[in-house]
């Protein structure tokens, strides 16, 4: 695959690079994944099926 960035042609083809935009994306899903698992776990409580 060529890497089309035209100003940076020292950048290797990534698919998820180091930036803000990564970092706050990465982290957003896991808390929204962890809020998702807890929510299914009380749930489960809440109706006894644990």
């Amino acid at each position: 695959m060529e890497n089309t960035n035209k100003h940076n042609h020292s950048t290797e083809d990534y698919i998820v690079e180091d930036n803000k935009k990564t970092k706050f994306g990465g982290t957003f899903i896991a808390i929204v994944l962890i809020i998702l698992i807890a929510a299914v776990a009380i749930t489960g409580v809440f109706f006894d099926f644990w």
